[in-house]
C-alpha cells in the first residue's frame, strides 16, 4: 500500500496525543479513588461501573478517528480487476477415449461437471465461449456472456459431437482463435484479451500440427492453458473389450509452454475442479492502483456509529 498524500499521516500524532491523555486521565482518576478514604459516601456518589465499558466508547472513536486520518492520506493498492471484452474459450476433447471410466463416471461427465464450476465462478462481464473436439472441432457456443446458453452447449457436449474420431488439438486451437477473432466488430482491428482453457486426454491424432497452431496463438497474443485429464491406467469398454487409453501429455505440456500458457495434470473430478479454480483466478484479470481511502473512511464511520451506540446504550450519553 501507497499514498497518494502521505504528508497528512502526520496527523496520527494528534491521535496518539488522544490516547496518550485519556490513559493520563484513567490514571488520575484511579489515585483520586484510592485518596477517597470514605468508601461508603464514595458507594454511593460514584456507584460501581463495568471498568471495561467505560473504555469501549473512548476505543471506539479513537480508533475511528485513526481510520479516518488514514483515508485523508489517500492510500492506494494493486486491485485485481476483469478486463475490458476479457474472453475465455473453454476447449473440451470429446474423442471416444473420453468415454473411459477411470474418472468416475467417466472422463468426459467429470469434465463437464467441472467445466461447469469454472464457467460459473468466471465474472459475468466475461465472454466465454465452448468448442467440442475430437478429429475436428467446431465452436457449440460462440463467446458471449449469456450463462444460460453455454450451460446448455455444455450439457450437449457428448462423444461425437465434434464429428470423426481421434484428437485434433491443433485444430481445437485454431478453432478457438477464430471465434476470438471474430468476437466483435472491433476484434479485427482491436483484440480483446483472450485466453483458450483446453483439456483432453491425449496426444494429437488429426488435423494441422499442434505446434503450428501454437504458434499462431503466440503471434496472436493469446495463452493455451491445458489441462491433461486422465490416468494411465484408463480403459474403454470396446465390445466387451476392454481398450488401453492412457493419459498423454506431452503435446498438451509443449503448446502450454510455447504459448506462455500454464500446463495441468488432473487424475481425479476433485483435481480437475482444482485446476479450474486456479486457472480462473488469474484469466481475464489485470492488476491497477486504485484509491482505497473509502475503504478506511467507511470502517471508520461504522466505528463512529457504535461509539454512539454503546454510550447511549450503557450510560444514556453521547461519548
Amino acid at each position: 500500500m501507497s499514498w497518494q498524500s502521505p504528508e497528512r499521516l502526520w496527523l496520527l500524532t494528534g491521535v496518539a496525543a488522544l490516547v496518550a491523555g485519556y490513559l493520563v486521565m484513567q490514571r488520575r482518576r484511579s489515585r483520586y479513588a484510592v485518596r477517597f478514604t470514605n468508601l461508603r459516601l464514595l458507594d454511593k456518589v460514584a456507584p460501581q461501573r463495568p471498568a471495561w465499558r467505560r473504555h469501549v466508547p473512548a476505543g471506539l472513536f479513537l480508533a475511528m478517528l485513526a481510520l479516518l486520518v488514514v483515508g485523508f492520506a489517500r492510500p492506494t493498492a494493486e486491485v485485481r480487476v476483469p478486463r475490458e471484452r476479457a474472453t475465455v474459450i473453454v476447449a473440451v476433447d470429446v474423442s471416444r477415449s473420453m468415454l473411459a471410466t477411470d474418472v468416475p463416471p467417466d472422463r468426459l461427465a467429470a469434465a463437464k461437471d467441472a467445466a461447469r464450476e469454472f464457467v460459473d465462478g468466471l465474472p459475468e462481464e466475461f465472454n466465454v465461449g465452448l468448442v467440442a473436439f475430437a478429429g475436428s472441432a467446431s465452436v457449440l457456443v460462440a463467446p458471449d456472456t449469456d450463462r444460460a446458453a453455454l450451460a446448455a452447449g455444455i450439457d450437449r457436449l457428448a462423444e461425437g459431437a465434434a464429428g470423426i474420431q481421434g484428437t485434433a488439438i491443433g485444430e481445437a486451437i485454431g478453432t478457438s482463435l477464430e471465434s476470438i477473432r471474430t468476437l466483435d466488430a472491433r476484434a479485427a482491428e482491436s483484440p480483446p484479451p483472450a485466453r483458450v482453457v483446453l483439456l483432453s486426454d491425449g496426444a494429437n491424432t488429426a488435423g494441422r500440427d499442434p505446434a503450428q497452431a501454437a504458434a499462431e496463438a503466440t503471434e496472436q497474443g493469446v495463452p493455451v492453458d491445458t489441462i491433461s485429464f486422465g490416468t494411465p491406467d484408463g480403459v474403454l469398454d470396446s465390445g466387451g473389450r476392454g481398450q488401453a487409453v492412457p493419459v498423454d501429455g506431452d503435446t498438451l505440456r509443449a503448446v502450454a509452454e510455447s504459448t506462455g500458457g500454464g500446463y495441468h495434470e488432473a487424475g481425479t473430478g476433485d483435481e480437475l475442479r482444482a485446476v479450474y479454480a486456479d486457472i480462473g483466478s488469474s484469466v481475464g484479470y489485470q492488476t491497477e492502483r486504485q484509491d482505497i481511502s473509502a475503504r478506511f473512511i467507511g470502517f471508520g464511520l461504522v466505528l463512529a456509529l457504535l461509539a454512539a451506540a454503546t454510550s447511549m446504550l450503557w450510560f444514556s450519553r453521547l461519548p
